[in-house]
């Protein structure tokens, strides 16, 4: 079975052409060829596919432990770049159908291959049921969880997938490891929850680490980029647009108060290709 492997911002899936390659499995194949030891190593799998609903292409992504994910910021910029490079379109803006609904994508190229994407990532859902997440609240922000003795305040977000962000003086020497787990799992997300640790720099620049469902700590999470500066808006920390700093790179969001639509760009790159033998 063919293959390409690929990175935004540092968070690496292994891609499958689902036109040209069947997988029967995906659960369990996204857990054989994700292991860094005896597989490719990745954040997850995706299968790129034909449209259900009037799309140019259709996106199903899983997650490192075979779970699967309603949509992947990042993930979703490699298959328009993935798709362009390859020649199975033309077009520079394609619509790419997600479980998290139809994704809009304007690419931009230079010598014939993608270089950044700009992603239509859709209004932010902030009721507390479709987020999902137990709470009165609407917005949900402030919400207290204590975690090892200590109470913290999430503002949560869904954009097609759950997130919970916290603000932290420190991000990098916060200890994710040990609280990302216990919130992922918090029995007031139904659905499990991505966890977001934000430090707010200034109105134009976050930093940020995340700790993804199912997946543990990534490099980047283009999804809670967005919910993460979707929860500075609301809590009056910065401007509708900022630069989000993750430990894989840059990523460009912003959340257009007109159309009330949240915009990601960033970049895609091709790591390698190669065959899993069956």
């Amino acid at each position: 079975m063919k293959f390409t492997k690929m990175q935004g911002c540092g968070n690496d899936y292994i891609y499958i052409n689902g036109f040209d390659e069947i997988v029967e499995d995906p659960t369990e194949l996204a857990i054989k060829m994700s292991n860094r030891n005896f597989g490719v190593g990745s954040d997850g799998l995706v299968l790129i596919l034909p449209s259900i609903n009037s799309g140019d292409f259709r996106m199903r992504m899983f997650n490192s432990d075979g779970s699967e994910s309603e949509m992947c910021g990042n993930a979703i910029r490699c298959v328009g770049k993935y798709v362009y490079d390859k020649g199975l379109i033309q077009k520079k803006i394609i619509n790419i159908e997600t479980l998290a609904g139809m994704k809009i994508l304007n690419l931009t190229t230079q010598d014939g291959k993608v270089k950044s994407v700009k992603v239509d990532m859709g209004e932010p859902i902030l009721e507390a049921s479709l987020i999902p997440v137990i709470s009165s609240k609407y917005p949900v922000k402030k919400e207290q969880l204590e975690v090892l003795n200590k109470k913290y305040e999430f503002t949560c977000v869904s954009m097609g997938n759950p997130h919970a962000v916290t603000f932290v003086k420190d991000v990098m020497k916060f200890p994710l490891e040990e609280i990302g787990p216990l919130v992922e799992v918090a029995s007031i997300f139904p659905k499990k929850t991505n966890v977001e640790f934000a430090q707010v720099v200034d109105e134009e620049n976050i930093n940020m680490r995340v700790w993804e469902r199912g997946a543990g700590e990534t490099l980047a999470c283009g999804t809670g980029a967005c919910a993460t500066l979707v929860s500075c808006v609301l809590n009056g920390l910065t401007n509708r647009k900022a630069t989000l700093h993750l430990i894989g790179g840059d990523l460009m969001i912003e959340w257009d108060e007109k159309s009330n639509h949240v915009y990601m760009t960033g970049p895609a790159q091709t790591v390698f290709e190669g065959t899993w033998l069956l």
